[in-house]
């Protein structure tokens, strides 16, 4: 697969929208960690599954987009929404009762290096190449450093 590098350049619009997405994600943890104290797991990661659902139902037809019409995307719709949202959802809020929410936002920041890793196994397309490796690496590290000793010492204790 060729890249022009016209293809790489990132536009001011572009980083516009990466903060604004990099806040609402990252306030989603803050959030989360606020309303757990009050509200069940379950039912805080239902809450924010139905709010995205209907927000997508409102903005499909203005956007351009529709509803698929047969059962076997909508069955394939809810396996990925299972995997990917709402049991992740249940266990990150779940988490969160007994760590604290930089270390939840620092260890939900490894998934794409796990699903690197589980592509590898899992594909046969999707390889680790050396480059892969060695941005695996690099992305550990940066983990290992962001989380710290000092929120390692948190781990166990249930605040």
């Amino acid at each position: 697969m060729n890249i022009r590098p016209s293809a790489l350049v990132i536009s001011a619009t572009d980083w516009l929208l990466l903060i604004a997405l990099s806040i609402l994600w990252g306030g989603s943890f803050y959030f989360a960690k606020v309303a757990v104290l009050e509200i069940p797991p379950l039912t805080l990661a239902l809450a924010r599954v139905l709010i995205a659902g209907a927000v997508i139902g409102i903005l499909i037809r203005p956007l351009g987009g529709a509803f698929p019409r047969d059962l076997a995307t909508w069955k394939m719709f809810a396996v990925i929404a299972a995997l990917n949202n709402a049991i992740p959802f249940t266990l990150i809020v779940w988490g969160q009762q007994y760590i604290p929410i930089g270390l939840a936002s620092i260890l939900n920041a490894t998934s794409p290096l796990f699903s690197v890793v589980l592509a590898h196994f899992a594909t046969r397309d999707d390889r680790v190449t050396p480059g892969r490796a060695l941005g695996l690496i690099a992305g550990f590290i940066g983990v290992v450093v962001l989380i710290g000793p000092d929120l390692l010492t948190e781990l166990g204790k249930h605040v």
